[in-house]
């Protein structure tokens, strides 16, 4: 029986690490589960799974949760700081899917402790990635991708590496894959969160809706697999079928299929280095009757020019990338600026904030203060 750990396990992300391990209950010993403001979510998983701790990130929601989980005999924690002191209970495996920048000190904390670390927080990788593989490669632990593209191009490479050519990134296309640029110029929070194929939370449907999400992607890639900016390229496939696809020197090209569901590329992190049964949907191939493919519109999702940017500015450019869209999907649902307007705010607080390529933590977390200073103090009137 193996020991993990679930960390945003009230996210869409943990939400489905939670289903595939109830599936198994004699295959795994939960010690730790996470979440924020649901609580009766939490509390729930932790009653359904005998977790042994279970932690809010919220302080006040200390007493609710207590409450929620009276006589369960789970242990209970709240704040900042409970986060960080569950990452050093000891589990096998980790799922680290907590939303945002604050899920970078969650990973770096995780890395330290030698176990194996399923990463679904993109930011980790695009504000730190550098200093994470460090930590990661200092203590021993395996840090496994759980991307559902950065989970294919995983499965793809399978160790040849050192002949990869070229990998490419699909990308759905989201809402607005046919809309003008008026249209998505003046798109609502409402439009861009209704994601035609994948079921996700509000800021990640946005992110995906922008493109900056693939942006994000991009980086993560350029990371992980030790290419250069020109390897990575972009292709809107709207089944989403496809995952991911690597071309290899000699012109073969394999590519990850699958059905959009985010428990096939949990589900091969949790069971890695083998392969267990999961209640996926299988492939039908006649009924799918074609699959397609375009370039996308850089005038409609400038976001992809933007990471190709930062991958070659390096530094610290990609926490001052992700800080300003950040800050920007903010003022985006806030409903202060436009859809398109976020873009332009990341371009101008790249252009405007100093990168430099101290990788500390206290760098990054200053870059990405200094970066969301600069947002906010935009004259917004350039932006709408």
């Amino acid at each position: 029986m193996r020991r993990v750990s679930v960390f945003g396990a009230t996210g869409s992300v943990g939400v489905n690490t939670v289903d595939l391990l109830a599936r198994r209950p004699d295959d795994f010993q939960v010690a730790v589960l996470t979440g924020g403001r649901n609580i009766t979510l939490l509390a729930q998983q932790a009653r359904d799974l005998r977790a042994e701790v279970a932690v809010t990130a919220y302080d006040e929601l200390l007493a609710e949760l207590r409450h929620a989980l009276a006589g369960s005999g789970v242990r209970v924690m709240a704040g900042r700081g409970a986060l960080l002191e569950a990452a050093t209970i000891p589990a096998d495996w980790v799922m680290q899917a907590v939303v945002g920048f604050a899920g970078l000190e969650i990973s770096l904390k995780l890395a330290e402790q030698g176990a194996t670390l399923a990463l679904a927080n993109k930011e980790s990788l695009v504000c730190g990635g550098a200093l994470l593989q460090q930590t990661c490669a200092k203590h021993g632990t395996r840090l496994l991708p759980v991307d559902s593209e950065h989970s294919a191009i995983y499965q793809c490479i399978g160790g040849q590496d050192r002949e990869v050519e070229r990998i490419i990134l699909t990308a759905s296309g989201g809402p607005f894959l046919n809309a003008s640029r008026d249209e998505m110029e003046r798109a609502t929070p409402e439009q861009a969160v209704a994601h035609p194929n994948w079921d996700m939370g509000q800021r990640i449907s946005i992110d995906s809706a922008s493109m900056f999400n693939k942006a994000m992607e991009m980086i993560e890639t350029f990371v992980l697999f030790d290419v250069t900016p020109k390897q990575i390229e972009v292709i809107i496939h709207p089944q989403s079928i496809i995952h991911s696809m690597v071309g290899f020197t000699d012109g073969a090209i394999m590519a990850h299929l699958g059905p959009p569901d985010m428990r096939a590329p949990i589900g091969f992190a949790l069971n890695w280095p083998d392969r267990h049964d999961l209640p996926l949907e299988r492939l039908d191939f006649g009924k799918l009757g074609q699959l397609t493919f375009h370039p996308p519109c850089t005038d409609h999702f400038p976001a992809i020019p933007l990471a190709e940017r930062v991958m070659e500015m390096g530094g610290l450019s990609g926490a001052v990338f992700n800080a300003a869209k950040e800050q920007a999907l903010d003022l985006f649902l806030a409903r202060e600026i436009g859809f398109l307007d976020m873009a332009r705010i990341v371009e101008t607080v790249l252009e405007t904030t100093q990168t430099g390529d101290d990788p500390t933590l206290d760098a990054i977390i200053a870059a990405d203060a200094e970066a969301r200073s600069r947002a906010c103090r935009l004259d917004r009137t350039k932006h709408v």
